[in-house]
């Protein structure tokens, strides 16, 4: 898998963009609607951060900081590292491991195209355990 091209492990359909005048607020509703820990902050269909769960815990929260009034633009990661979609998945986690984040996004042509995510690593085998508990759980039933 970690040899994997990027372009076949991200998330494109996932993917969440804001600018940077969105509401904390705007951005975790949005997030919880689309299921994802993450947000791209762009700017003329350029990134320019990005804004996670955990910047909303030590950024937001933990600050006393109004999530109704405070803007993305000021409590995002500006300027993340960054990945192409033809890198592979195993650069992306050792970047993501150097660097103590979890989510990387995906540029292609100067402009964000995807997310990839260090749990994007664990999708294999969680499908795979995901799987397994739906047989067994069967298998009781029709004991």
């Amino acid at each position: 898998m970690f040899g994997l091209p990027i372009a076949s492990v991200m998330e494109r359909k996932k993917v969440l963009m804001a600018p940077p005048e969105t509401t904390v607020a705007d951005a975790a509703k949005l997030m919880a609607k689309k299921k994802v820990s993450a947000v791209l902050v762009v700017q003329e269909e350029r990134l320019v951060g990005i804004f996670t769960e955990r910047d909303a815990v030590y950024r937001v929260i933990a600050k006393g900081r109004d999530p109704e009034t405070t803007r993305l633009g000021e409590v995002m990661t500006p300027d993340p590292n960054t990945v192409t979609p033809d890198e592979s998945f195993g650069y992306a986690m050792l970047l993501m491991h150097e660097h103590g984040f979890r989510h990387a996004p995906v540029i292609e042509n100067d402009r964000p195209v995807g997310i990839v995510s260090a749990r994007n690593a664990l999708d294999p085998e969680l499908e795979e355990f995901e799987a397994e508990a739906r047989r067994r759980k069967h298998i009781r039933r029709h004991a």
